[in-house]
């Protein structure tokens, strides 16, 4: 069974994607050992799936409401 991993000091969006940044870092380097690739896998995952639920309970400003719906309406009108 895979270990739940602590994502709790992660609070911002711009924290999970620093994190990320360096999990990328490290991941990159010839020298590391299998199993912690496969750890940084795990906790890349798991604050992935946090920066998800970010992304989906974030506010959305009514200029963002009005360019999704511009968008809609003009995929529509290209469809036609």
């Amino acid at each position: 069974m895979a270990r739940r991993i602590d994502t709790s000091k992660y609070q911002t969006f711009d924290q999970i994607t620093e994190r990320l940044d360096e999990i990328v870092g490290q991941v990159r380097r010839k020298d590391l050992p299998l199993e912690s690739s496969l750890d940084l896998f795990d906790e890349a995952i798991a604050l992935g799936s946090k920066a998800v639920d970010f992304v989906d309970t974030a506010p959305v400003s009514s200029k963002e409401e009005s360019r999704a719906l511009q968008d809609a309406e003009d995929s529509q009108d290209d469809g036609e």
